[in-house]
C-alpha cells in the first residue's frame, strides 16, 4: 500500500498563504492588468458593505497590494469590463473570463430562488420580471430604488425587500441583468447583452466540475471535496466527490494528510507535486498586514482555526453587551501566524483612525518592535482609509 504523504503544520501554512498572496508583498501597482492577475489569481474577491475602516474587498485587495485604491476596481468593472459582480458563497466580484462556467450557476439559480424568494421575502415578484427587464431596455441602468415607488416595502428594514428590488434581484441572479455600476455602493442593473461581450455569455466548452475543482484545488493547495465544492459555490458536494475520485484515478491528484495546529491529521487531495510546491513556498515576510475579517484565507473559519489555531466570528449582530471583542475586528497577520485582532474606526471627519482595541492571540506579546511594526501598519491603512493621524484609547491593549 501506497504511504500517504503528510504536510507539517508550517509546510500547509506556508503553501496555503502562498496560493492566498499573503506571503511576500509582489511588487505591483494595483491597477488595471495588475490588479485583475491578483483577483484571477484568487479567484473571486467577496464584496461587503460594511465601511468602518475601508470595505471589505477593498482591504482585501489592499493587503496584497498597497498601492492600490478603491477607483482602480471601479475601473475595472466599468469601464474595462474584465470582472462582473455575481455571487460565489455570496456577493463578489469574479473575472470575466470566468463568467462563461457562471451560466450553468445562473441556470440552477433561477430554478431555485424562485421558490426561496418567495418564502423569504413573502410576496410575489414573478409577474414584476417582464415588466422590469423591458423598463431597464427602454430606459437603461436602474436601481433598487427606482423599483420603489412602484411596489414599496412594508417597513424599513435593508433586509425587507420590496417587490420590484426581489425581481431585481432575482433577474441579476439568473443572469438576465448585470451590474454595470456602483453609486455609494448602490447596484445599477443593465441588460447582460449590453454589460458583458458576448463570448462571456456562452456555455463554457469544457465540463464544469472539472474547472471548478482544479481551478479551486490550485488556489488552496489542498482540500477535502467539500472545500472544492464551497470554492466558487458552482458545484454540488457529490459532483466534487466524483471528481475527486476519477482525477485520484487518473493521477491528478494524491491524497496528503494535512497536520493541523493541534497535531492531528486531515486527509485531503493536493497535485502530485504538493511536497515539493510546499518546500519551495516563500517565508512570509515579517510585515505586520491587517486583513478583512471577510479575507479569503479566513472565509472558512473551520479551516483557519484547524491551520492557525484561529477562531474567529464578526459580532455585527451581536448585541454589545455580549461582544466578546467589537462590532467588527480586524484579524493581524505576521509571517505565518495570526496573532490578534484589533478594533478601530475611520473618523474621516476628523481624519484619525480610532483604535479602540488589541488583543493578542495567547503566547503572543506585543512588546517594542512588534508594537511598532504594527503602528507602522496603522499608519498605512489610515491613509488608505483617508484619515492623517491615528489615536489610541488608554485601554486599548487588552489582556490575551
Amino acid at each position: 500500500m501506497t504511504s500517504v504523504p503528510t504536510l507539517s503544520n508550517t509546510q500547509a501554512r506556508r503553501l496555503f498563504l502562498e496560493r492566498h498572496l499573503l506571503s511576500g508583498l509582489e511588487p505591483g501597482p494595483g491597477r488595471g492588468a495588475d490588479l485583475l492577475s491578483v483577483i484571477q489569481r484568487l479567484g473571486f474577491v467577496q464584496l461587503d458593505s460594511i465601511n468602518t475602516v475601508a470595505r471589505a474587498h477593498d482591504l482585501i485587495l489592499f493587503a496584497r497590494r498597497p498601492s492600490y485604491r478603491p477607483r482602480n476596481l471601479e475601473l475595472l468593472l466599468e469601464r474595462d469590463r474584465t470582472i462582473f459582480e455575481h455571487w460565489t458563497h455570496d456577493a463578489a466580484v469574479i473575472p470575466v473570463d470566468f463568467r462563461p462556467h457562471w451560466t450553468w450557476k445562473c441556470d440552477r439559480d433561477a430554478a431555485l430562488l424562485r421558490g426561496r424568494y418567495k418564502k423569504w421575502r413573502q410576496h410575489e415578484f414573478e409577474h414584476l420580471l417582464d415588466q422590469i427587464e423591458a423598463r431597464i431596455a427602454a430606459e437603461g441602468p436602474l436601481c433598487s430604488a427606482d423599483l420603489e415607488r412602484d411596489a414599496p416595502r412594508k417597513s424599513g428594514g435593508w433586509w425587507d425587500w420590496h417587490p420590484g428590488k426581489t425581481a431585481l434581484e432575482y433577474l441579476w441572479r439568473c443572469g438576465r441583468v448585470s451590474v454595470t455600476r456602483r453609486v455609494a455602493f448602490r447596484k445599477y442593473y443593465d441588460l447582460s447583452a449590453r454589460v458583458l461581450p458576448d463570448q462571456a455569455l456562452r456555455a463554457p466548452d469544457c465540463d464544469i466540475p472539472d474547472w471548478a475543482c482544479g481551478g479551486a484545488l490550485d488556489r488552496l493547495g489542498f482540500a477535502t471535496p467539500k472545500e472544492l465544492a464551497a470554492f466558487w459555490d458552482v458545484i454540488s458536494l457529490s459532483e466534487a466527490r466524483a471528481w475527486v475520485s476519477d482525477a485520484l484515478r487518473r493521477g491528478e491528484v494524491i491524497e496528503v494528510d494535512i497536520e493541523s495546529v493541534d497535531g492531528s491529521l486531515r486527509r485531503s487531495v493536493a497535485r502530485p507535486d504538493v511536497i515539493e510546491a510546499a518546500a519551495s513556498a516563500a517565508s512570509p515576510t515579517g510585515r505586520i498586514r491587517v486583513l478583512s475579517p471577510f479575507d479569503p484565507a479566513l472565509r472558512d473559519r473551520a479551516r483557519a482555526e484547524r491551520l492557525f489555531g484561529f477562531v474567529y466570528r464578526i459580532e455585527v449582530f451581536v448585541p454589545e453587551a455580549k461582544r466578546r471583542y467589537g462590532y467588527y475586528v480586524f484579524p493581524l497577520l505576521e509571517g505565518d501566524r495570526l496573532i490578534g485582532r484589533i478594533d478601530m474606526k475611520a473618523d474621516r471627519a476628523a481624519g484619525i483612525l480610532r483604535v479602540t482595541g488589541l488583543w493578542p492571540e495567547t503566547g503572543v506579546q506585543f512588546g517594542k518592535a512588534r508594537k511598532a511594526r504594527l503602528e507602522s501598519e496603522l499608519t498605512r491603512v489610515a491613509r488608505f482609509a483617508g484619515c492623517q493621524d491615528v489615536t489610541f484609547a488608554p485601554d486599548w491593549e487588552r489582556a490575551p
